[in-house]
């Protein structure tokens, strides 16, 4: 069955704004005509310099078993994430409403995703796993993520996270929190403590320093980065590297 036909959208100038003052759309179920906006009491967040990159992480991320990339397949990372999951009778938070609205955010810069991929034995790519989210000034908004193979989550969080600290970010959110944010380094603050956060996340930057980059700026710079460090052809190693020396 085809999804509907996406005209409605909510527009990126409401849809920012929403984001800079705290608060995020959601749905019902999938087909949900209708949005509500959402700010939670409680707020989880990575702080990016304490991000829990276990022994175990750091192995897959050397070995290289996912290729990486940004921005690539936004449209099929939000449709993976929206996927119903078992035992959601009615399906995903992710209405095809607000996939038109973050497929139209991203075509104008401010939504992105980081994809993982694997070979086949065809030889073709197969996306395994993924997140995507809504970035501006030194904020990250990060929205969902799937993962079809073990780890491959977990290795997209990884790649966002050493991206945003190469993109001067500072401010990491992740909404809700779980156990499996929670064991990667989230911990949750109050939504007076976010917004304080939030709002110093958003200042002017002044005379001499320097101005954040967009995530896929930081991603490719990273990528520059394990190319001149001999790694281009195993970036996983450079990123392992890089999260061992920044947390």
């Amino acid at each position: 069955m085809h999804a509907p036909a996406r005209t409605k959208i909510i527009e990126a100038d409401i849809l920012l704004l929403a984001y800079r003052s705290g608060i995020f759309p959601m749905a019902d179920y999938r087909d949900d005509p209708e949005v509500f906006w959402i700010e939670p009491r409680n707020r989880a967040t990575i702080p990016l310099q304490q991000f829990h990159l276990s022994k175990s992480l750091a192995r897959t991320l050397k070995r290289g078993r996912f290729y990486v990339t940004c921005n690539e397949a936004f449209t099929s990372v939000i449709e993976q994430c929206a996927m119903t999951r078992a035992g959601e009778e009615d399906g995903s938070w992710i209405s095809h409403y607000i996939q038109s609205s973050y497929e139209n955010l991203h075509r104008l810069g401010w939504a992105h995703s980081i994809e993982c991929w694997q070979t086949q034995d065809d030889g073709k790519r197969q996306l395994v796993g993924g997140l995507y989210g809504v970035g501006f000034d030194r904020v990250f908004c990060g929205e969902s993520m799937f993962s079809h193979v073990s780890d491959a989550s977990k290795v997209a969080l990884s790649w966002l996270v050493a991206a945003l600290i190469r993109a001067r970010a500072e401010l990491l959110d992740c909404q809700f929190m779980t156990a499996h944010l929670e064991s990667l380094g989230a911990s949750e603050i109050s939504q007076q403590r976010y917004l304080a956060k939030l709002n110093a996340a958003q200042r002017p930057y002044s005379d001499g320093e320097e101005a954040p980059l967009a995530l896929p700026d930081g991603f490719l710079a990273l990528l520059d980065e394990a190319e001149a460090a001999g790694l281009g052809s195993s970036p996983g190693k450079f990123i392992a590297h890089f999260l061992t020396q920044t947390s």
